[in-house]
């Protein structure tokens, strides 16, 4: 069976060359037209942001590139989605687990080191999801021909018709085009469960929402399928398909000389005026249970507009029999202005506290832990 393998896929013995003491010129002129790369970083800012600089720096009219990598533990939100309706940020906090916003619309998608991304790079006359995610489908179907996937309409890969295993999403500029997609490996899809979940309660926004879908993990199906040989194959349908006559070269994201400026690329991905200040505007409505340390009980409701990440407008409706309106309204202008954020907000409410010290201390500090509770 290996051999006919071997036969099949001439290159799969063939191994990847390191891109060292290569300036980016002499990468993109050296191997002709179109070309396979391998990044050998995990980050994903890294990693975003050598999609980036290959966009803005390759002159795609004249090369073709194939990005094969991955990713330590992420959540990677599209270009116009909302953090909080689509992550849980605590149970990501907790797990160490990033968050990104990547610049290309689409869905939320988690990755891991058991998640493979492949980005397709090409004109924007030649771009033809299509004719990637047939990269992909024909390339399993080649190793693991038992395995039934297929392209759906959508622009995901199905398996066995139901489960999803890939999912794609793209960026098109004036002349140049990239479109990338996930491959489910190994991943780990307890954890995928668990972070893929919103934060805050009551969102109301016109951000992209993304489509719940079952998933499955190719090993799942294909147990002895190892992430080595998955990525060889593909990249040697990369090369039969659009004609690649050199192997594929390992980079690494971080090496100035090759990506000259890609730092700072990186560096703008991880900032929180991107990730949570691209936000498109929304609004946060919820009820509030309140308790006081006697096991008295109340109910008062969060009304919330945010901007940019801001809070530019935050109502609180508490009754008066439980918290007079002036301490209310206090808190509701220390949050005005901040970020939508819980540690900053509990930050600007432990100043409030520190001011009040009236026997209603103990409710206002209930109301300040159930607003921030609200903000995920």
């Amino acid at each position: 069976m290996m051999a006919q393998l071997r036969r099949t896929f001439p290159l799969l013995t063939v191994k990847p060359v390191q891109a060292r003491f290569w300036s980016s010129s002499a990468l993109f002129a050296d191997s002709g037209s179109e070309m396979v790369l391998r990044s050998q970083s995990t980050d994903v800012f890294e990693n975003l942001a050598l999609e980036d600089w290959i966009n803005t720096n390759v002159d795609l009219q004249q090369h073709g590139v194939l990005l094969l990598w991955r990713n330590r533990p992420t959540v990677v939100i599209g270009r116009h989605q909302n953090p909080w309706a689509e992550c849980h940020l605590g149970a990501m906090k907790k797990a160490g687990i990033s968050l990104a916003r990547r610049r290309s619309g689409g869905g939320t998608v988690f990755h891991d080191l058991g998640n493979l991304n492949l980005t397709f790079f090409c004109s924007k006359k030649a771009y033809n999801r299509q004719r990637n995610l047939n990269v992909v489908t024909e390339a399993l179907k080649r190793i693991r021909p038992e395995l039934d996937v297929r392209a759906t309409e959508r622009l995901d890969i199905l398996l066995n018709g139901h489960f999803k295993i890939s999912g794609t999403a793209s960026r098109l500029s004036r002349k140049s085009s990239y479109h990338h997609c996930t491959l489910l490996h190994s991943a780990n899809r307890s954890t995928l469960s668990s972070v893929l979940r919103p934060s805050c309660p009551g969102i109301q926004s016109n951000a992209t929402p993304s489509v719940p879908s079952p998933v499955a993990n190719l090993v799942d199906h294909a147990p002895d399928l190892q992430l080595e040989e998955l990525l060889e194959a593909l990249a040697q349908q990369y090369s039969s398909e659009f004609g690649v006559h050199s192997p594929p070269v390992f980079v690494h994201p971080s090496d100035e000389s090759l990506f000259p400026g890609l730092s700072l690329m990186a560096a703008e991905l991880r900032s929180w005026d991107w990730t949570f200040g691209k936000t498109p505007k929304f609004t946060v409505e919820t009820p509030l249970v309140l308790r006081d340390r006697s096991s008295a009980c109340s109910t008062a409701a969060l009304h919330m507009q945010v901007k940019d990440g801001l809070i530019q407008n935050c109502q609180l409706n508490v009754p008066s029999n439980w918290l007079p309106a002036r301490l209310s309204g206090e808190l509701s202008s220390v949050l005005t202005g901040e970020r939508f954020c819980p540690q900053r907000a509990a930050v600007a409410m432990t100043m409030l506290l520190r001011t009040e010290s009236t026997q209603l201390h103990g409710r206002l500090t209930n109301l300040c832990d159930v607003v921030v509770a609200a903000m995920g």
